[in-house]
């Protein structure tokens, strides 16, 4: 029987997408060991991730991760107490390779699982990189599949207050990147390019939501530089790279930072966060920590490595999952279209 009162340690599983990823954290907070096994190179040739080819390589890779991850630890199954894996959302066949390996170590091993929203993973990786984060704050939240703002007021208490209507932000880095011939994945590979080019040089849209002031539209924004980019060819002149995804790299960042601040100013709260993969842009980074700045807000992102898909985050989320009493048996499935804040 475990002892409730002592340190917990935590065995985490990922695999929603295209990383297999394994983690060892301890109360929350402390990460033992992280392993992550990228499949980036496997789908870049089909510039994006196909959902066949993840799913088999997660059934390659899961089981060597988990005992990498528990070996650079310097544990073994014995020194887990809780086993937590991402049930969603993401791609239903590569979520239902981690679920099914957690329920037969949980079943096995006769450890508690907790199956952990992907969303509120992200958003826990703050606690990882920032041990004195407490609740309330505002995250935004944005990857390649996610464009959500939320207000934080409890470890497990979310209120959605903005989402996108249309394309997540990482997507249309994505679709960008493909359209300039930077290829996948686009969002450090525009950063890159952007970090070269003039900002201004195109006055790319920033679109609005009529009525709702803190969700997102990006599809008119990826039209615009794809027009842009379809008269230029028509026209036979050459394709500034830079400068297109500076000019569109601003107008996401702009949109992004505006709506993050706004909310914050709203709800009357001081700490703004940042998460999920395209975090890790360095103009958001520069530009939300200057909005914040500005209004005496503090602003917090996590490591890079804890941006993208990672376990040490589901780890995180399933220690305060389990602390609010959250447990799952043998029945526990993945949903590939699971909301924030729901189970």
């Amino acid at each position: 029987m475990m002892n409730e009162n002592r340190n917990l340690t935590i065995l985490g599983i990922e695999s929603s997408c295209d990383e297999t990823a394994a983690a060892v954290v301890r109360n929350g907070r402390e990460v033992l060991s992280n392993v992550i096994s990228s499949q980036i190179d496997i789908h870049t040739v089909y510039g994006g991730v196909v959902p066949e080819i993840a799913s088999r390589m997660h059934c390659e890779q899961i089981n060597g991760v988990i005992r990498l991850a528990l070996k650079q630890a310097g544990l073994d199954f014995g020194g887990i107490d809780i086993i937590a894996v991402t049930k969603g959302p993401g791609l239903v066949g590569a979520l239902l390779v981690g679920v099914s390996e957690a329920k037969a170590l949980a079943y096995a091993l006769h450890k508690p699982l907790v199956g952990v929203n992907h969303i509120e993973g992200h958003i826990a990786a703050n606690y990882i990189t920032h041990p004195d984060l407490e609740p309330p704050y505002v995250c935004l939240v944005v990857s390649g599949g996610h464009t959500h703002l939320a207000v934080v007021r409890g470890y497990r208490d979310f209120e959605l207050v903005g989402a996108t209507q249309d394309d997540a932000a990482g997507e249309t880095f994505d679709k960008v990147a493909r359209a300039v011939g930077l290829g996948y994945p686009g969002g450090p590979k525009v950063d890159k390019a952007a970090a070269g080019g003039n900002p201004h040089a195109v006055e790319f849209p920033r679109g609005e939501v009529r009525d709702r002031p803190y969700d997102f539209t990006f599809s008119g924004l990826k039209s615009a530089v794809l027009n842009y980019i379809n008269l230029a060819n028509m026209k036979g002149e050459t394709l500034n790279v830079a400068d297109i995804t500076a000019s569109f790299q601003k107008s996401v960042v702009e949109s992004l930072v505006s709506r993050t601040v706004r909310c914050a100013e709203h709800y009357g709260i001081k700490t703004v966060a940042a998460a999920g993969g395209v975090s890790a842009n360095s103009a958001l980074r520069r530009e939300l920590a200057e909005a914040c700045a500005g209004k005496g807000m503090r602003c917090l992102y996590p490591e890079p490595v804890y941006c993208t898909d990672n376990a040490a985050m589901i780890a995180s989320a399933g220690y305060y999952a389990y602390l609010d009493g959250v447990r799952d048996d043998e029945f526990l499935n993945a949903d590939p279209n699971l909301k924030l804040g729901y189970r």
